[in-house]
């Protein structure tokens, strides 16, 4: 194992042996690619009861065991995977009711050590343009996100560099939230940073808690070891596998209360890599008592001057892509699950009603986008090429007619809903009911502040029947809820439950 640990002397000091050391309970961690495998190949062809059984026991917001998910994936039936689906989309009622959550991705450097061989922003790549935002600079995008488009949801992303140390993403996460912007009827400001970066030390991810980080979300973009050494080049940071492996297990010890995982689909079998993120979920589930607060799958994008992103032979089909975002809310029914624009609108649709909670809308993913104002994507600017890059107004107003109400909130974690509360709220199916008084009264709020005529006559028609199922739903909160709905109307901002 000491090779893990040997590097040239300008990134020697990153990596911290004993914080690798500490979790492991065998060598190789807890990933154990040899029972990964078995388990696929154990649970072929499952019985359709085996498959209802699961079913059954996802509609009680169980984790499944490693055995039963490898069941779901390994099913071949087209009408039992409509039952997946069609269950996968009632857990997914039940945890989160009626709700879509929305932020922004801020890019604020694209300078980068490492040299991941799916990444424009990699190390060789002499072509791109780098760039590192300013605290100013990161205050104008913050001023347009948070007054021109109405986010309150910001996840701010960082390359792996010196110059984006945790000292620099600790002031970035402070000056965010120190913006302030009058808009039609209020002001907008940035609620809950949560911050996509590096893994880091213990000490490091101490100072992030310090200035109030939302989510930690680090992706080990795959967990089968092979590729893992093969898309991340020797002598990087990155590619030391456990390093990155055991990041949020340092988080959680940090005091971060939230931590996101995913993988990048496209570089090997989507199958094993569902497994991997089940088996982190319950590692973390195992030796924290929290699962991870979201997961995400993003799919392999285009990128500027990256040809290896045409070359992989494991890319994920949109039917594929469907099973394993089905069977991952399935799986691990209680977290929150990120789909991006990196995808299509279509495909965006489909996989909200299945599974997903999370998306991100009038992306721009160039830095200093946002306040540079071009409209079209710069490949030479961006790590990838986004699929879909409508506004918020168009986005909010689709999901509106969908039924969908898009909920701004963050009060739960500022109330301290956070880390172990919120995982025995949602396993519980409680939390829905916290989110959809704060998504009426958020939802209003936005309307009123940044929507255009359209989205506001749908949106409205939308909170009418809102409103009508709390009164019938949780009749002891509606009083309150109108209270507050009322004084939103009037012109105050950020009440909630």
């Amino acid at each position: 194992m000491e090779n893990l640990f040997t590097y040239p002397k300008e990134i020697s000091g990153v990596i911290r042996k004993e914080e690798i050391m500490r979790y492991l309970d065998k060598d190789g961690g807890f990933i154990n690619e040899e029972e990964i495998k078995e388990k696929l190949s154990q649970n072929i062809n499952p019985s359709p009861s085996r498959i209802r059984e699961i079913l059954r026991k996802s509609l009680s917001i169980q984790t499944l065991d490693p055995d039963e998910t490898a069941s779901l994936l390994n099913v071949k039936d087209r009408d039992l995977w409509e039952e997946i689906f069609a269950t996968a989309t009632r857990v997914k009622k039940i945890v989160y009711d009626k709700r879509i959550v929305t932020f922004a991705p801020l890019y604020c450097s694209s300078y980068c050590i490492n040299n991941c061989l799916y990444c424009a922003f990699r190390r060789e790549n002499t072509l791109v343009k780098r760039r590192k935002l300013s605290l100013e600079e990161i205050k104008r995008e913050a001023e347009v996100l948070a007054g021109e488009i109405g986010h309150k949801r910001l996840i701010v992303v960082y390359g792996e560099h010196p110059t984006t140390d945790a000292d620099y993403i600790a002031e970035t996460i402070r000056t965010i939230y120190e913006v302030k912007v009058r808009t039609k009827n209020g002001y907008g400001s940035i609620r809950r940073v949560n911050v996509n970066a590096a893994p880091m030390s213990i000490e490091d991810l101490k100072k992030l808690k310090e200035v109030g980080i939302g989510t930690f979300q680090v992706f080990q973009e795959t967990y089968h070891q092979e590729t893992y050494k093969k898309v991340h080049p020797e002598n990087t940071i990155k590619s030391n596998y456990l390093w990155r492996l055991y990041c949020m297990h340092r988080a959680l010890e940090a005091g971060i209360d939230d931590v996101g995982i995913g993988v990048l689909f496209g570089l090997y079998d989507w199958r094993f890599e569902v497994m991997g993120l089940l088996y982190h979920s319950r590692e973390l589930e195992r030796k924290f008592g929290i699962g991870p607060h979201t997961i995400s799958f993003p799919r392999i994008e285009p990128a500027f001057n990256t040809p290896f992103v045409q070359k992989t032979n494991y890319r994920v089909s949109d039917g594929d892509f469907k099973k394993l975002i089905a069977v991952i809310r399935l799986s691990v029914p209680y977290t929150g699950m990120i789909i991006t624009a990196r995808e299509p609108k279509k495909i965006r649709q489909e996989m909200i009603k299945i599974g997903c909670t999370q998306t991100d809308a009038s992306t721009k993913i160039g830095i200093g986008a946002y306040s540079d104002r071009y409209n079209q994507q710069e490949a030479e600017r961006q790590q990838f090429i986004l699929g879909d890059t409508r506004s918020l107004d168009e986005v909010v107003r689709e999901f509106a007619q969908m039924g969908y109400i898009t909920s701004f909130c963050t009060a739960g974690y500022r109330c301290g809903r956070t880390g172990k509360c919120i995982m025995e709220l949602l396993k519980r199916g409680k939390e829905a009911k916290f989110c959809k008084l704060n998504a009426i009264l958020t939802f209003r709020e936005w309307l009123d502040d940044f929507a255009s005529d359209e989205t506001k006559e749908v949106g409205e028609k939308l909170i009418t029947q809102e409103m009508e199922e709390v009164k019938e739903q949780i009749p002891s909160a509606y009083p309150k809820l109108l209270e507050y709905y009322q004084r939103i109307s009037n012109g105050e901002r950020d009440l909630y439950f």
